[in-house]
């Protein structure tokens, strides 16, 4: 996850606006499959929109830090229940090679982090 300038944050905002949300996060949070989908619109458009349902913003901010760190996007914006993520292009060999085995790992690491003490997932914990 890279640090954008606060320059270059405010230009993709703007380039943001007129953008509809690509990806949904519903009950079941950051599945490999959301992932999947996440890394393949990054890779097409570089700046996309992911809307989330069903949650309150301190876990939408949660959402949105594992979702960088995941597909190492760099965060835009978090209005809403829509969140604003951006990463340059990748080519297309270092896609194949990432795909089986970091994304997996990413997928890993989020599953890890959702689970709390007593075991549920952060969608269990929504009521979803």
């Amino acid at each position: 996850m890279s640090e954008l300038t606060p320059a270059r944050r405010r230009d993709l905002r703007a380039q943001a606006h007129h953008l509809n949300p690509v990806v949904t996060i519903a009950g079941n949070g950051l599945t490999p499959a959301v992932l999947a989908e996440v890394e393949r619109s990054l890779q097409a458009h570089e700046l996309i929109k992911v809307r989330v349902q069903g949650a309150e913003r301190e876990q939408r901010e949660a959402l949105m830090t594992e979702l960088c760190e995941a597909v190492e996007t760099s965060p835009v914006q978090h209005i809403g229940n829509v969140l604003v993520v951006w990463r340059a292009r990748r080519e297309e060999e270092k896609i194949e090679r990432r795909k089986g085995s970091e994304l997996e790992k990413g997928a890993e690491r989020v599953a890890e982090r959702s689970r709390s003490a007593d075991g549920r997932s952060l969608g269990d914990k929504q009521g979803l």
